[in-house]
């Protein structure tokens, strides 16, 4: 009766390797089409699931050999599945564990990786959202930063801009009113004395002078708006006007007073 029973053990697990074999070539292999029609190579896909090329390769290939005991497989299985975008658990409960216990002592020992626990993934969130703020708060900064510099340029060519036509206006008022204001040229008169005779000279409402000047004197005043001469004898005074011919006065003996305005002269 043992060695029935032994032979029916024997032959259950012969049946189910055959059973594993073939379902994990099936399934490999339609993993294998599946990475290739998306364009992706072994090694991306160690990348994405941390699974050693070795063994990605054995279940695409069907290597039972080369694999840990079937409830591993069936995990790796269902990883390999869930990085394609299939349901990775329905996907890999194709594939049959048997009844075989697990062995604490597997012949498959994984090569150590750094295995990233939930609260290092959630460390890792906080880094990446810390990181992905401060660089959108920089371009926000940066943007607002040119964009501020830009108005400020625009201002300051404006007021440029309005400091030139200010400038020219100015320019253009002051040519203006110095071509429409005349220039006021300076009255000069000069005095020679043909006999002695008593003068008053007034400059600019300012009296500069007032006597009596001898025979022979010759005297000049000069003033900005008006020169005013007076004598007793006009007779006996020669007067010129800015250093024209001189002219006497008038009659001898007699009172004369003459107001000379200086000149304007429009440019």
């Amino acid at each position: 009766m043992k060695w029935l029973k032994r032979k029916d053990e024997k032959l259950n697990k012969s049946s189910i390797e055959e059973e594993q074999a073939e379902t994990l070539t099936q399934l490999g292999n339609e993993l294998r089409i599946l990475r290739e029609k998306q364009s992706l190579s072994l090694d991306e896909i160690v990348g994405l699931t941390r699974i050693p090329r070795r063994l990605l390769h054995a279940i695409e290939v069907g290597d039972l050999n080369d694999l840990p005991e079937p409830i591993y497989i069936q995990g790796l299985i269902r990883q390999f599945a869930d990085t394609l975008g299939l349901k990775g658990a329905e996907f890999a409960s194709n594939f049959p564990v048997g009844s075989q216990p697990v062995s604490l002592q597997n012949r498959w020992k994984p090569k150590p990786i750094t295995e990233l626990r939930p609260v290092h993934l959630y460390l890792l969130y906080v880094f990446v959202i810390i990181c992905s703020v401060k660089g959108l708060s920089q371009l926000l900064n940066q943007a607002a930063l040119e964009a501020n510099n830009g108005q400020n340029l625009q201002q300051v060519q404006k007021n440029s801009d309005l400091t030139t036509d200010q400038l020219q206006a100015k320019n253009m008022e002051e040519i203006q009113i110095g071509s429409s204001t005349p220039e006021v040229q300076a009255v000069e008169i000069g005095v020679t004395l043909k006999s002695s005779s008593w003068i008053r000279v007034v400059a600019d409402g300012k009296t500069e002078f007032e006597g009596v000047l001898p025979k022979g004197t010759h005297r000049s005043w000069k003033a900005t708006e008006e020169l005013t001469v007076k004598t007793d004898n006009a007779g006996g005074v020669l007067m010129s006007v800015n250093q024209q011919q001189p002219k006497q006065m008038g009659q001898a003996g007699k009172a004369e007073e003459i107001r000379i305005a200086a000149a304007k002269i429009r440019s």
